[in-house]
This record gives structure tokens, sequence and C-alpha cells, in this order.
């Protein structure tokens, strides 16, 4: 019968494909028509390696490159510090380790060289095509022979450091190698962190390689237009939907311009917030809840216009969207409000406002609503200034500064070659979209060569050309940056602004105290002596467990009180030294000001002025979020009264401030700046752009799209240049 040949047949190829270990032969006799059928993956004779997804990941053994083990990046000859000044050609002496009288000779001889190779030795380094670029670093044809081999008198950088190398029994240029050598690109994946074999398989002619150096704009249009076979269509049909999802938001929220293989630390915080909502939304879910706590830090308001817009879909598609934010666009876009206060810490915790935000609700017209609900809720900050009764108000006049520091030529990530004057003694703030390149200008560049020039460490600065203007007037630099006040769980706010110093004092002075003889130091839980032995004064006890988290408990010893209880004993106006760190900030500048202990009050008020009265003295730094920990440090410098002239960095410092909050740190920085020192702000806030003295707007957009210098003056100024986006904005609110 047919069926029972087709089926002896087929277990009989089965049979063959397996002895064959994936081949087979099938000859038909007498006709002698033979087929070979292989399983393998192999062409052309070479045998391939089985594609998996691991292949193409640079995090697994099996698909990072073996060279450069998946960073991307091997320590050879760092291009940067061959060449720190990549605006000058070879001629001019772009190439650092051929200057003196010595290495002279090999710049010489490359220029005489370079013209029978058509190099362009006048041309800046920049400007330089890739081929140019390569015959500097590896040699001129007319250095290779006809297999295309370097000669060994061929004069580049390669031949160079081979050089170095060879003479590395010679201390000085043991000191050469060490002075140029750094993190330089993989020789062989040359920077896709894949091994070849991943290069080998293409989709459409492109290679995941090729896929992830596209900006993601341009790799959004490339699926949309991906065109497979009908088979390959249904094998891959849910992977193009979730990749089409994902791409779809990450262009949404305006992050069209990166790369996929972009480092996520050269990422400014903007960019990376949008990619944390693009892997919580790109699922797109249906009848989820999602919760996004302050989704709106590091964008600008053109970023958090389109964050909107994606709240809206994700609500639209049948799911709800709980966001806890402060920003006043996000606030308007709502459905419902929920207001929480009236204050913070002990003061708040009470439902102030509940309900919709009438649209139009900052308009004259709406007098009669705005009244009523400011009637009907007096305790809510946010119905305040939402309706305009409090704001925070345009400055009558700018402050005139006749000093700056002029930036020039700076080159880091995407800036390109811009010229920036920073003037001094005034509040300076530094816009633009998010990936504009402001981090790059301020963090990457201005703060480690001001360090630099007053001769402290700082890291290496980005590319830049020279330091001008009178950066000499300045006496010292303060990055106030949001990484936590101590290094470990022990130390709080009170020790941080040396105001537990004074407690200790005051404790120690008591007459039970000195009865005792219980010097100061019995008072800190840091120091043995007073504190409970049992916890080391942490008041509490951490059990570690085999297979599970560890399991902290309560202090049998001192029940969580820190101090041993003769030490307790101890009192000041009847509170021991437990209660006094159990104090919120605002009712220990209470207590100690209702006795006169003028020190303590003093050191304390900064923290209140800040809008930091709601935290406990004795309370674990590791708790304070990063806006508070930025806040505590700008306390400590208006408590130090500083007299020599300081400049002053702060990186978006109204993270998770209220509008309330931003008008008590206006007043902080207003202070600093009256005792004449300056202030640079990196920030999207639109009250603290319409209070700064100058704005330095950079852009137009992000990535490679920014990088330049749009419009520097006053707010004014910026609200009416045409390019700004930050003036588009800026504009409704200076009116």
């Amino acid at each position: 019968h047919e069926k029972d040949a087709i089926a002896r047949l087929t277990d009989s190829i089965e049979t063959a494909m397996y002895e064959g270990d994936g081949a087979c032969r099938l000859a038909f006799l007498p006709s002698g028509i033979v087929y070979d059928y292989s399983s393998r993956f192999e062409a052309d004779g070479m045998t391939f390696e089985e594609p998996n997804e691991n292949m193409f990941s640079f995090n697994s053994p099996l698909g990072a490159c073996p060279t450069c083990e998946g960073f991307g990046s091997v320590i050879g000859i760092d291009e940067k510090l061959v060449i720190p000044n990549s605006t000058l050609s070879v001629y001019d002496g772009c190439v650092q380790c051929w200057h003196g009288d010595k290495m002279q000779g090999w710049k010489d001889e490359f220029c005489r060289r370079a013209k029978h190779a058509n190099f362009p030795i006048f041309k800046p380094y920049l400007d330089l095509s890739l081929e140019e670029k390569d015959w500097l670093w590896h040699g001129l044809p007319c250095d290779r022979d006809e297999a295309g081999h370097l000669r060994d008198d061929a004069v580049c950088l390669d031949s160079f450091f081979q050089m170095v190398k060879n003479n590395q029994y010679k201390i000085q240029y043991r000191v050469m190698l060490s002075r140029y050598r750094g993190k330089t690109v993989c020789p062989d994946c040359h920077g896709s962190r894949l091994k070849k074999e991943a290069s080998w398989v293409k989709i459409n002619g492109r290679s995941i390689i090729d896929l992830v150096q596209m900006p993601v704009e341009q790799l959004r249009q490339w699926f949309a237009m991906l065109q497979l076979p009908e088979h390959e269509q249904e094998v891959g049909k849910r992977l193009l939907t979730e990749i089409n999802s994902r791409l779809k938001f990450l262009c949404e929220v305006g992050l069209g311009y990166l790369t996929l293989n972009r480092m996520s630390n050269t990422l400014s915080g903007g960019e990376s917030q949008r990619i944390n909502l693009t892997t919580s939304l790109g699922s797109s879910l249906v009848g989820s809840l999602y919760i996004l706590d302050e989704p709106s830090i590091g964008l600008h308001s053109r970023d958090t216009d389109r964050l909107i817009h994606v709240l809206k879909e994700l609500q639209a598609l049948g799911n709800t969207v709980i966001v806890v934010e402060h920003d006043e666009e996000i606030m308007r876009a709502a459905d419902w409000l929920i207001d929480i206060g009236p204050n913070a810490g002990d003061l708040g915790g009470e439902i102030v406002y509940e309900g919709s935000i009438p649209n139009g609700l900052e308009n004259k017209e709406n007098d009669s609503l705005c009244q009523q609900l400011l009637k009907d809720h007096p305790n809510s900050y946010t119905i305040k200034y939402l309706t305009g009764k409090d704001t925070i108000a345009v400055p009558k006049s700018r402050r005139k500064w006749n000093l700056s520091i002029g930036l020039k030529g700076c080159r880091m990530n995407n800036l390109r070659g811009i010229d920036v004057d920073i003037p001094l003694n005034v509040l300076t703030v530094v816009t633009g979209v998010s990936g504009s390149g402001k981090s790059s200008l301020v963090k990457g560049i201005l703060y480690p060569a001001l360090k630099r020039h007053m001769n402290e460490v700082a890291e290496t600065p980005g590319e830049y050309l020279a330091l001008e203007g009178d950066w000499n007037a300045l006496r010292h630099v303060e990055f106030v940056d949001q990484n936590p006040i101590g290094r470990s769980t022990r130390s709080n706010p009170a020790t941080y602004l040396k105001a537990y110093d004074a407690i200790r004092d005051l404790f120690a002075s008591q007459p039970l105290a000195k009865q005792l003889g219980f010097p100061a130091q019995y008072f800190s839980f840091n120091a043995e002596g007073g504190r409970c032995e049992e916890c080391k004064g942490a008041g509490e006890i951490t059990v570690e467990m085999q297979f599970m988290a560890d399991l902290t408990l309560v202090c049998d010893a001192c029940h969580g009180k820190r101090f041993k209880q003769d030490v307790l004993d101890v009192r000041f106006e009847g509170k021991n030294i437990y209660d006094v760190l159990s104090m919120t900030v605002r009712e220990a500048i209470d207590f100690f000001g209702t006795h006169k202990q003028k020190t303590i009050v003093d050191r304390l008020r900064p923290l209140d002025e800040v809008g930091l009265g709601y935290i406990k003295l004795g309370q674990s730094s590791s708790t304070l979020s990063g806006g508070e920990n930025q806040r505590v440090k700008l306390a400590y410098f208006i408590g130090q009264e500083r007299q020599e002239p300081t400049l002053f960095i702060f990186d978006e410092p109204t993270t998770g401030l209220h509008f309330h909050d931003i008008a008590r740190l206006l007043h902080a920085f207003n202070a600093l700046v009256e005792r004449g020192h300056s202030l640079v702000v990196i920030e999207h806030n639109l009250d603290v752009i319409k209070e700064a003295d100058w704005v330095i707007d950079l852009g137009p957009d992000g990535g490679d799209k920014g990088g330049q210098l749009v419009c520097a003056g006053t707010p004014e100024t910026i609200a009416k240049c045409a390019n700004s986006v930050t003036g588009k904005y800026l504009k409704d609110k200076l009116q």
C-alpha cells in the first residue's frame, strides 16, 4: 500500500539522518538520481553555531565578544588622551605624544609622507573622515606593502606606540605608555560587544548590530516597513507587536534620537526616567492599575506634555493610573486630585482636597469658582497655587553682574564646541530639553575644570579649549548633589549640621551628668560609654537569615532608645537625649528656643528654612529622599555663613518639591547670593527659571539634535527667542 510505503520510507530517512549525524543521501535506483539532505547548520562547507537568544546578548558568555568580554572596550591607547584637543590639526599638534624635541620628528615625518597620500594635515582632527583617522592611527597607504601589511619604517600612531612598547626597559618609555593608556574601543567587535557570529544572522540584510546602532525613530520605521515571508511573519507576529509597541512609546516620550546600544551611564536624568517609564508602560496592558511615583522628574515642560499624552492613552485603554506628583501641568490634566496636607510631617497626613480640577481655574473669569474652592478648602496649598491666590512672583528686577567665567570650545558627549559665559554673584539657571547637554556642560566640564584650576582633586573634565574670565575671584566650588549625606545609616541631619555636638555639650553640662562624670561623648550613640552595647547604639538588632531577607528586631536591652538607662536619666527641661532625637526640627527649634539655647537653634533653623522642619533630628540619612539630601546640604551651607566667595552648583533641586517648598527654596538661594556667592542651577522647573538673573538655554533638542547654545540672557530674552523650546513655555509664566 502507498501509505505503508511512505511510512517505511519516512522511518528509514529518520534513521539515516540520525546515523549520519544530521545528513543523509537519498538515491533512486536504477535511475541513479541522488539527493543530499542535511539538518546541520552549515553552508559552503562551514559549520555555524545554532542561533539562540543568548547568542545576541553581550551579557551572556555565549554572545559576548571574547576579546572585550562584552564590555565593548579594552585597556589600550586612549584616543582622548592622545588627542586631547580635537579642534587642532595634525600640523598644529593635535597628537599630544608627538610634542617635544625628540618626538617632534614623528610629526614632521608624518606630515612629509602625508603629501603623497593626500592626507589633510591642516584639517582639524574632529573634521577628519573615518578613513583619514584610520591612516593617522594605523598607517598611510604609502606605508603598506602590496599585501597590505604595515612596513617596518611606517610612521603612524600604531608604529609609535609599538616603538614605545619595545623600549619599555627604559623608565621614560614606561611612564609615557602609562600616560596614554586607558579604555579604548575593542579592535574585534568595534564597540558592538557581540561576537562576530552574531553579525552573520541577518533579517532583510540587517544584523542585530546594525539595528541597535540606528536611532529609535529610524528603527521604528524599519520595523514598520519590514516584509517577511508568510511563515516567518506568523512565527514573529507576537514578537513584532511587542517590539513595535516599545519603539512607539520611546518615540512618543521624545527619545526617538537615542540608539538602543547607548550606554546607560551616558543618559541624562530625564532620559533615564523616560526609559523606565517605557519599560513599565510599553506592554500596554488592559484593566491594570499603574502607580507612578513622580514620573516628571528630569523632564522638560515639552516632555511633560508628551508624558501626559501617554498616560491619557493608557487610561483610554481601560487602565487606572495613579500618579504621585508635584508638577502643575500633570495636576491640571488629572481627572481626580487628592491633596494631602496641610503641611509636612506631624503637621500633615490629612486629606485637604479631593475632587476634579475645573478647566481654566487660573483665569480671571472664574474668580467666583476660585473663591468658592478656597472657601471650601482653606488648608490646601495646592488649591491656593492652582487658583492663583498664592504665586511665586516674578522678580521686579534682575541682578546685574560684571564678573563671569568663560568656557570655550566645550565638546563632551553631544556638545558641539560651544562657548559659554557664566556670570558670578547672581542666580544662573541652565535649561534645555532632556539630553540637550546641560549635565555635560555643568557636571562634566565646568565643575571638574574649576576644581582643577583651584588645585583640588577632581575627575578629568570633558574636552574644552580654555577656562577664561574671573574664575580666580572664587575661593571654592561646591557641587550639591542628591547623594546621601552620610556613608552609613548612623548619620543623620543633626550630626551633618553639627547641631548634635551642641546638644551633647548641653546634656553633659547638666548637674546629674556632672555628678555621674558623663562627658559629652556619652550622649552619642556612635561612641562607647553611654550607648547601649547590646545593639551598639543602633536601637535595633539585625538577625541574619541564611536563605531569607535579614530580620530587624527592636533591641531588648534598650527597647530601641539606643542609650543606657543612666544616660537616659539625665534630662534637660524634662527631656532626655532620646526624646530630643525623636523631635522634629520644628519641635526642636521651639523647644530649645523657649529655653534660650541659641547655638542649637541657629544650627537647626536653616533646615526649617529649606522646608525640612518635618524630619526628625535622629532620623537615619538612609531614609531621606534625594531631594531631601540635597536640601540638607543646602541648609549646611546656609548655616555655615561662609564669607569666602563660593560657586554652588545644584542639579535639579526642585526634585520632589511642591510649589510651597519651591518658594522656600528660592528664598534660600537668594540668601546665598546676597552673601556674595554665585549659583548655577540645572533645572526644568519654570518657577525657578523665571526667578533667575541669567539663563543659559541649550538645545534646540536632545541627543544629536542638541548640544548647541540656543540663547543666553534674562528670562525675558529667552521667552522672546523663537528657537528656544524653553522660551515657548516660559512666556506664559512671565505674564
